[in-house]
């Protein structure tokens, strides 16, 4: 379990499921819904099945390139700790799990399951063809706000949009960060990313200038949410400005010429960002 769990980077969760927890709340403040705690715990299977397919498929295909890289070599299936084949298995039943979640919560959903799928996996294809794969990485982390929301019964509508269109360029921005590790590595094998197509400086100014774009979409959905429902007041404010301010602070971990913050800028900083917005908007909404 523990092998399996550290394939599929589980800790990395924290990224989404925060904005997964508003999506699914905020759908709840409409007049015709009412809250489900047994449908909340679906949703929550669902982001853990999707998930864990689609890091372990990645890890599962980039399984040769993982061997070349010094700093990935150690991952469990390169390193020998979990055989591809047994990852291939993880993968088809996480997904087969996925749609069968989907099935119990709403017909939308479990018809939607396949399109959702389609995007987290195609993704691990992505970097040997376009440099756009963070786009497409922070497209599939970016259903999570709108699949919560619809999944708790809500219709399309413009805050839930909001958020997801936030987590698509705040998720492509660090990812980017992310990829300047393996820049050199990358270019060697003609893998593709914006810091092989772009070099390191003019990768980080895209960085971030794709989360300036974010902090403005953030700020708007917080401004529609207080504005639409009188259950929010300060603590929404609270979370939109800590996580604004941990956004660009991540900028100042990482340098041209100095990459060696950059798990620190990942992770953890963006960690913090997401748990403590996702906090403060569902205490608010409470309190």
């Amino acid at each position: 379990m523990k092998s399996y769990l550290s394939l599929v980077k589980f800790s990395h969760t924290i990224f989404a499921l925060p904005f997964a927890l508003v999506g699914f709340f905020i759908a709840t403040l409409q007049t015709h819904i009412t809250l489900d705690w047994s449908k909340l715990g679906l949703v929550l299977l669902c982001m853990i099945f999707a998930r864990s397919a689609a890091m372990a498929f990645n890890r599962y295909l980039d399984r040769d390139i993982d061997l070349k890289n010094p700093r990935t070599a150690v991952r469990e299936i390169p390193a020998g700790v979990i055989s591809p084949n047994a990852a291939l298995f993880f993968v088809i039943g996480n997904c087969l799990a996925f749609i069968a979640t989907t099935y119990f919560i709403n017909p939308l959903c479990l018809w939607l399951s396949p399109i959702a799928l389609l995007i987290v996996l195609f993704y691990s294809y992505t970097k040997r063809f376009t440099s756009l794969c963070h786009f497409v990485l922070g497209l599939g982390l970016s259903l999570a706000p709108i699949g919560a929301y619809l999944a708790a019964g809500g219709d399309f509508d413009l805050i839930p949009m909001l958020y997801s269109a936030s987590v698509l360029l705040w998720v492509s921005g660090f990812d980017i960060i992310y990829a300047l590790q393996d820049e050199d590595f990358d270019r060697s094998l003609n893998l593709h990313s914006i810091p092989v197509l772009m070099g390191t400086k003019k990768a980080l100014q895209l960085s971030t200038f794709l989360h300036i774009i974010c902090a403005i979409l953030i700020f708007t959905a917080s401004y529609f949410l207080y504005s639409s429902y009188p259950h929010f007041n300060f603590l929404l404010w609270i979370g939109t400005f800590v996580f604004i301010g941990l956004l660009f602070y991540q900028h100042t971990l990482v340098k041209e010429d100095d990459l060696q913050k950059v798990n620190l800028a990942f992770f953890t900083t963006n960690g913090i960002a997401s748990v403590l917005l996702g906090g403060m908007i569902i205490l608010d909404l409470f309190v």
